[in-house]
């Protein structure tokens, strides 16, 4: 009877205790299916008229089981109870193959990657990592609830991951090591090669510049050798009197008279300048004042470069019409080397007389660049471009070596040129005589050597 079969202990619905295995995962499971059928064959039972009973028989499990009269084929609770139990054996055993199975790939993949991270070959690592990319592992034993064994799982997978990528940056880091060589070869193979054509060209370059000092001393034995004629023709006119002046650059330009139609041009002009040296020997004793030593003008500007020292001021610059006094003396009758630089940078300029610095100064003209394609007059001041002199102005005495330079020089250069230890031509206007043409009466007379001008300071 079914409340005999409930007296009698554990053995419930007619199912005996070793009708199947009870692995620890699935107990719960399979207890709580059980507990779910009986409850429900309690309710049957509650539900069942008064008076009628039920019998519950142990049954082998391959065994049928007759449907009870009244229930119209429906499948009573004792087969549903059986295919339950049927189905959970079979669930129970697939996961016990599972387990065993995951147990021997979790051995597998421990040796492999004990063997991996003590493997230094790039081969070995590739293949640990496709094997461990394919395997499982759960390292350790199975927790008892399934949700903890796939987090289990996959935290064990995730670790072994960070071992394998770790495992390849060192496997990287020995490949680059060992590649290193190889590469630093080929490195020092380029720079070598490059080396070398540089070497040539340098080659190359000092030939070029052998070439063209071979023709430069040409040019200057030349040079030489017309000069050396020119001062024996001199020499040989000097003998038959005759005062005619022929030498190339060692002359001076005579201004005696304070006219406005006594001067020098220079033929050349100036190009656009940010910075410029101007430097000359001259002699007078004017007074007042010596006049105008040179001025230069453009269209537009008659007193773009000026120097000028008129009645009782001082002796001035003027650059674009600005004046900056200057503190020389040079009125004595003497024989006197002046230079005057500037730069359009901040106006800043300099005077030196006689290889000496006595003074300097700052915005003059700042920021003007000097126009080119003027007129350069020796001995007078300009009005307009190339002409209207004023004789109140105009330079009386004598004046050689006027040269001017595209920069500013260091003092050492214009002291060693006073000193007549340097000879340094004009690199834009040099002192030559097929560049100064004289008008009204100035003449062009040799003059005195360098160690006689400084003779006379």
């Amino acid at each position: 009877a079914a409340r005999g079969t409930r007296r009698d202990g554990p053995r419930r619905a007619g199912v005996p205790a070793h009708s199947f295995p009870r692995p620890a995962g699935m107990l719960p499971v399979v207890a709580g299916l059980l507990l779910a059928v009986a409850a429900g064959g309690r309710a049957a039972e509650r539900e069942s008229p008064p008076g009628s009973r039920f019998v519950c028989t142990s049954l082998p499990l391959d065994a049928g089981c007759p449907l009870p009269p009244g229930q119209g084929g429906a499948p009573p609770p004792e087969e549903e109870l059986k295919a339950a139990v049927l189905q959970l054996r079979e669930t129970v055993l697939q996961q016990k193959e599972t387990i065993g199975s995951q147990r021997e790939a979790i051995r597998e993949l421990t040796g492999k990657l004990s063997r991996c991270e003590s493997a230094d070959g790039k081969a070995a690592a590739g293949t640990w990592k496709k094997e461990l990319g394919k395997g499982k592992d759960t390292m350790g034993d199975l927790p008892r609830d399934p949700a903890q064994v796939i987090d289990q799982l996959s935290r064990t997978t995730q670790t072994l991951k960070d071992r394998l990528e770790s495992l390849e940056h060192q496997l990287r880091a020995n490949v680059s090591y060992a590649a290193l060589p190889n590469d630093l070869r080929e490195m020092l193979q380029r720079r070598l090669g490059d080396l070398e054509r540089q070497l040539l060209s340098k080659v190359a370059e000092l030939e070029d510049e052998k070439s063209l000092l071979h023709n430069e001393t040409s040019a200057h034995r030349q040079k030489t050798e017309t000069a050396l004629n020119a001062l024996l023709e001199r020499v040989s006119e000097l003998e038959k009197g005759n005062s005619a002046f022929k030498s190339p650059d060692e002359f001076k330009v005579s201004l005696p008279l304070r006219t406005n139609y006594l001067y020098g041009k220079i033929k050349k002009t100036l190009p656009e300048l940010y910075a410029f040296t101007v430097c000359l020997w001259l002699r007078s004793s004017a007074s007042p004042g010596i006049g105008t030593p040179f001025s230069y003008a453009v269209p537009g500007q008659a007193n773009e470069i000026v120097l000028i020292e008129w009645g009782n001021n001082p002796i001035e610059l003027l650059i674009n019409d600005k004046v900056a006094q200057l503190p020389l003396f040079i009125s004595d009758g003497k024989w006197h080397h002046i230079c005057i630089t500037w730069t359009t940078r901040d106006g800043m300029w300099e005077a030196f007389q006689d290889g000496e610095r006595l003074g300097t100064g700052e915005n003059l003209a700042p920021w003007h660049p000097i126009k080119p394609g003027g007129v350069l007059i020796l001995g007078q001041e300009q009005d307009t471009v190339g002409g209207r002199f004023d004789a109140t102005q105009a330079f009386v005495g004598e004046m050689s070596q006027f040269n001017i330079w595209d920069r500013v020089l260091k003092a050492e250069d214009i002291t060693n040129i006073a000193n007549c230890s340097t000879n340094m031509p004009g690199n834009i206007i040099p002192w030559v005589d097929n560049n100064v043409d004289v008008f009204g009466g100035a003449t062009k007379w040799p003059v005195e050597t360098c160690e006689e001008r400084l003779l006379d300071l």
